[in-house]
């Protein structure tokens, strides 16, 4: 059976990187939070794969780019 879960008082600066973070893997708001958690409490990481692709996405260009995107996506878990 489903849950509802809702979550309250979330600081704009969180829920704009939500946002941000959503848009960039072409997801709702809603699906992202569900993918996070399920990422978090299932342990799956993602695949070099997956991390090549999300570079990519990205179009970075340098090493200072790049550790500032998984510096980000690290600190967003």
């Amino acid at each position: 059976m489903a849950v509802n879960l809702s979550i309250k008082n979330v600081a704009d600066e969180v829920a704009e990187r939500l946002r941000e973070r959503a848009r960039r893997n072409h997801r709702s708001l809603q699906a992202e939070l569900l993918a996070l958690l399920e990422e978090t409490t299932m342990g799956r990481r993602r695949s070099v794969a997956e991390v090549l692709a999300a570079v990519r996405a990205e179009h970075l260009r340098t090493p200072a780019e790049a550790i500032a995107m998984l510096r980000e996506d690290r600190d967003g878990r």
